[in-house]
């Protein structure tokens, strides 16, 4: 009798609660209808993901917005301008702040310092996409978000032999808390990021130079080179009567007829600079004669000839203005005079100019340089993180496609050596002041 009483009393408790949960369920299952409905309108298109920045999204919990890094401006050739800028968002970085948009140098000048003319980063490179691709990583500002409430810290970097890579370490963690880290603007003065002590692995470089893309005006000239190159490829197989018809992977015809891109370091000046490096180094694998390029680029089978080697030099330097002379059967050799671009670069200051070139080499199915060249150092990390997008992680098998070589270090079968850079590397000594220890893994 109890037991029923009891059951009874439940059955009256529990009564007036059914609509209530009865009408939550409805609220669920409305909401996830909902969603369903709606979330295919706002979902960002996989292709536009690129392009796609949020600036109010935070990158990481330590980026702070409203605290910014302002270095000076950056000099030199292109890559050691990349080199500084990439040193400079990663001390932004470990600062837990954003890097003000910095100022690039247009022409080359290395002790006349006047004759800089400065150009901003955005007038080379997109800033929105920059943004976009590092989002997470490091972040870009523009002088417009400063709100100038509070005079900049100025850092006086160290100089001189005295001052180590661990005394710049121990300043930066100085300054990230204290004095400096209340100031809304750290402002680094003295050198220049380029000459700044290094603390930064070869991947964080990797990552942030996969950031930078052209901006549409300089894109437009590298593809009409790129073009150019592929249609006197085109050229060279009709007038050697073969066909370039043939069906790839997905079924479609023709595709881009391949070249080979060459950075030739002949020029008198890097020739004197190199002996004297061989000299101070005991080494005999640094210069390269023209000759002595053509014979070891001859000797790369990974492309059926005719092949055209595009030669990426600057044409102002050299003695010898005959450099597309005397190479082998099947190769036929084009400078940017020969190719018909000279508009193309002549248009252009020279830091646009080198980019061009950078883009042209980076982008061929093949690239043959130099070691000790910054310049071919940054083209083939450029390929090697691609390889590494791609799952790829060594270049030493047949018909892997952006094989990369250096015409200075002889391989184990007599020719050029197969290149990657070595990602694993925890500074980016190698790859600014060159090295002969390289292989393709």
């Amino acid at each position: 009798m109890n037991i029923i009483l009891e059951l009874n009393h439940l059955k009256q408790v529990s009564l007036p609660t059914r609509p209530v949960v009865c009408k939550g369920l409805f609220i669920v299952i409305a909401l996830i209808v909902l969603r369903a409905i709606v979330s295919p309108f706002l979902a960002v298109n996989p292709s536009e993901k690129e392009g796609f920045y949020d600036p109010t999204a935070d990158l990481l919990p330590g980026i702070r917005r409203g605290k910014f890094i302002e270095v000076p401006q950056i000099i030199w050739g292109l890559n050691n301008q990349k080199i500084a800028f990439a040193r400079a968002c990663l001390t932004a970085r470990f600062l837990n702040r954003s890097l003000l948009m910095p100022s690039l140098s247009a022409s080359l000048f290395y002790k006349e310092v006047d004759l800089l003319r400065p150009i901003t980063f955005d007038k080379v490179f997109d800033f929105t996409k920059f943004n976009a691709r590092c989002q997470g990583f490091v972040r870009l500002a523009r002088y417009s978000e400063v709100s100038n409430q509070t005079k900049p810290f100025k850092l006086q970097k160290g100089s001189g032999r005295r001052w180590t890579v661990e005394k710049d370490l121990d300043q930066l963690l100085q300054y990230r808390r204290g004095e400096a880290d209340d100031s809304e603007v750290i402002e680094i003065i003295g050198k220049h990021p380029f000459l700044w002590p290094d603390h930064w692995p070869v991947k964080d470089y990797a990552r942030i130079f996969d950031c930078l893309a052209l901006v549409p005006e300089i894109e437009t000239e590298v593809v009409k080179a790129i073009s150019k190159i592929r249609e006197a490829g085109i050229k060279a197989r009709h007038e050697a009567g073969i066909s370039h018809n043939k069906h790839v992977k997905d079924g479609t015809m023709n595709p881009p007829v391949p070249y080979i891109a060459v950075h030739m370091r002949i020029e008198k000046d890097w020739m004197i600079h190199c002996k004297k490096w061989e000299q101070r180094s005991n080494s005999k694998e640094i210069c390269s004669s023209k000759e002595e390029i053509i014979h070891k680029v001859s000797q790369i089978t990974d492309l059926r000839r005719p092949v055209v080697v595009y030669l990426a030099v600057a044409d102002s330097l050299l003695e010898d203005d005959s450099i597309t002379s005397g190479w082998r059967v099947g190769m036929v050799a084009f400078e940017k005079k020969r190719l018909g671009v000279t508009d193309i670069y002549n248009r252009q200051p020279y830091l646009i100019k080198s980019a061009i070139d950078f883009e042209v080499c980076a982008r061929a199915d093949v690239f043959v340089g130099n070691s000790f060249s910054t310049f071919s150092n940054l083209v083939v990390l450029s390929r090697t993180q691609r390889l590494y997008n791609m799952g790829e992680a060594s270049s030493c098998g047949e018909n892997v496609g952006l094989s990369s070589y250096a015409y200075n270090v002889i391989g184990d079968d007599g020719g050029p050596q197969r290149w990657m850079t070595d990602m694993s590397d925890t500074s980016l000594q190698n790859l600014s002041y060159g090295t002969n220890n390289i292989s393709c893994h």
